[in-house]
């Protein structure tokens, strides 16, 4: 087993990681050292990241790097061949190029460019196109638009290689009549530039989605893979692609309103991919978990529901079988192998925002392999396994005791109940003393299936506020929030904007009533959903907060992408805008933050509640960032925070 570590990455063998010269692999077994690359081959093309070949022959060398949305960019890229130690200036491929995915054997690649594919059979061969119909904003082949890309996949991907490279899945999406949000790019220019981004909202039409198969060999023969009528009948979603064998694929489609999925087996017989069974699971937290097939290639494993509405592992062979149960979550498979399933959950100690691995192996109870590992500190675990699980790596997201005085930053990190079920975290500000008053800062996020009560370690800026300006920070999972079962989950099912506001005010009242909260001054603050809860909850007119900060927010859901918001929560439009509290923002102090150019939640959003609070004659702070997205990165991130911070100054200053 190889690991390469450069930030710790492995390897069918080993380890790769940095040295001075190059990049180092580090075989496990026999713990030898070998150069993997040199540093100066990075130079020759000003590279910024490396794509390795199945086989380890050849490595494409990425180069300027241009940021598209939250997953995809576009880059050059560069061939070289690592046993002549040469880049191949005669294999080009073109610049700005939209995706590169070596296949998992030997060294055929497949690219995308101007949104269609293209195929070389090796390093060295000329590329074959394979689709001629790409179009931007129109036809997509192989990466996904707007919306798939950031509510579907989480990623710039949507092209599948089979296990050994004998076969091409590729989604198309046809965005032909799906209607364009439209923003300014301001630049330096002497007019602005418009940007047209296809963007479905609320009842209206959402990209159509197509599958297709394409012989490696003969690119010219493709095939279909055809949604089941059951689905197809009406808009859908594709969900998730995965090869069983190179014969064998598996579909996950869903209804628009997304209450079912079905998980559809493909087989080919030499001229089309035909059904050779279904299944239908349930819904996941946002969306059903992929399925990790058994080494039968039918049966399978999946995260999904348990008749009492926690999310488990079950074993599927026609029908749904439970293998772990519990008033606990399987958070996802980890990795599956012959003999093993290895999975995160929240089992230990009953808390929900801890994740640790467990391995469960035949009819035995599942062993948990990271337990007892750092018990004091490091209960949030993720585990990245090598090829064939014989050595896997551990990340541990805790404090580092060596190296920061916790005691500096925080005399206590607190996970307990406020009532069964409810969880909320709480920091105090070094040389803390309950017989003091403190100020409060609710830290929020609130959306469906979200989680703000966990053992993760932080350095950010409640930090800073809690061991600088000694603010105590606070976070609550209310009902919505997800990892403690459906029926916490599904109460804001239809009723975005209510509960998870209304258990927000509730967890202050409980606060107070520690005695060592000053009532006068309690604030609250969220970015996007966090920011949408945070003016729900100021506009609520609960008289309990002074200030509340609201970045990148929501104002009225059906100016949001509700073709996927929409269909899992069934949006009350009318009772959950925060434009219509705009008259009870006269009594709090209010900051309100957006990117013009902010593409998830649009400058339309901040616009609108901007113009409610101006219409009703509240007064208010906002700060627009040109040309900036929904993260608001670079300088606007220092920036930002530098205002927020003097903001809560204000705020909190005590009265003399």
């Amino acid at each position: 087993e190889l690991i390469l570590l450069m930030i710790s990455t492995m390897i069918p063998s080993g380890i790769k990681h940095t040295v001075s010269t190059g990049y180092q692999v580090r075989h496990l077994k026999s713990h030898f050292l070998h150069l993997f690359f040199m540093f100066n081959m990075h130079a020759q093309v000003d590279a910024t990241d490396y794509i390795l070949s199945g086989d380890k022959r050849f490595v494409v060398f990425e180069s300027n790097y241009s940021k598209v949305w939250r997953h995809s960019f576009t880059a050059s890229y560069h061939m070289y061949n690592m046993e002549s130690r040469e880049f191949l200036s005669k294999v080009q491929i073109p610049p700005v190029t939209q995706l590169l995915v070596w296949a998992p054997v030997e060294n055929k690649l497949a690219y995308v460019w101007n949104y269609n594919i293209y195929l070389k059979k090796n390093a060295t061969a000329e590329a074959v196109q394979v689709t001629h119909n790409g179009k931007v904003n129109k036809i997509l082949n192989g990466v996904p638009d707007w919306v798939y890309e950031e509510e579907v996949f989480a990623s710039n991907e949507a092209i599948w290689w089979s296990p050994q490279g004998k076969y091409l899945a590729y989604l198309q999406i046809n965005d032909t009549g799906v209607h364009n949000i439209e923003y300014s790019l301001y630049g330096n220019d002497q007019y602005p530039t418009t940007v047209f981004i296809p963007y479905p909202k609320a009842g209206c039409v959402i990209p159509r989605a197509r599958l297709f198969v394409v012989d490696v060999e003969n690119p010219s023969r493709q095939s279909e893979v055809l949604v089941p009528k059951s689905v197809g009948v009406g808009d859908h979603y594709l969900r998730t692609v995965t090869w069983v064998t190179d014969e064998r694929l598996a579909v996950q489609w869903l209804p628009r309103r997304q209450d079912s999925v079905l998980l559809q087996i493909y087989d080919y017989d030499g001229t089309n991919w035909k059904e050779t069974s279904s299944k239908t699971g349930w819904v996941g937290r946002y969306f059903p978990a992929a399925p990790y097939f058994a080494a039968n290639n039918m049966s399978f494993y999946k995260v999904m529901s348990n008749d009492n509405g926690y999310k488990h592992l079950h074993y599927v062979e026609g029908k749904a079988k439970p293998i772990t149960s519990g008033k606990w979550e399987v958070i996802y498979i980890s990795k599956v192998t012959k003999d093993s399933i290895y999975y995160v959950s929240n089992e230990h100690m009953g808390r929900p925002g801890q994740r640790n691995l467990y391995n469960k192996s035949g009819h035995s109870a599942p062993e948990c392999l990271t337990c007892s590992l750092y018990q004091d500190r490091c209960q949030y675990n993720s585990a990245y396994f090598s090829l064939n699980a014989s050595f896997f790596r551990m990340d541990c997201y805790a404090f580092l005791t060596n190296r920061i005085s916790v005691a500096y930053l925080s005399k206590a990190f607190h996970v307990v109940y406020v009532s069964p079920d409810l969880w909320y975290q709480m920091m105090f500000p070094p040389n803390f003393d309950s017989s003091k008053k403190y100020p409060l800062l609710i830290q929020v996020y609130g959306g469906p299936a979200s989680q703000n009560t966990d053992y993760v370690f932080r350095l950010e800026w409640a930090t800073y506020l809690c061991s600088t300006e000694k603010v105590i920070i606070a976070s609550f999972d209310g009902r919505g929030s997800g990892f403690q079962g459906d029926e916490l989950m599904h109460a804001i099912y239809g009723r975005l904007g209510t509960y998870e506001v209304e258990d927000q005010i509730s967890a202050v009242r409980k606060f107070i009533e520690m005695g060592f909260i000053d009532k006068d001054r309690i604030g609250m603050w969220g970015w996007s959903y966090g920011g949408y809860v945070t003016s729900m909850v100021l506009g609520s007119g609960s008289g309990l907060f002074k200030c509340g900060i609201a970045v990148a927010p929501v104002a009225k859901w059906d100016y949001y992408e509700l073709s996927i918001q929409c269909s899992i929560y069934l949006v009350d439009l009318q009772n959950s805008t925060v434009t219509d509290r705009a008259k009870n923002f006269k009594s709090v102090q209010y900051m309100l933050v957006h990117g013009t150019a902010d593409d998830n939640v649009h400058f339309q959003q901040a616009a609108q509640i901007s113009k409610a609070l101006v219409e009703n004659q509240v007064d208010f702070e906002a700060m627009w960032y040109t040309d900036k997205d929904h993260g608001l990165s670079g300088k606007a991130r220092y920036h930002l925070y530098a205002h927020l911070n003097h903001f809560l100054q204000n705020c909190f200053a005590e009265k003399k």
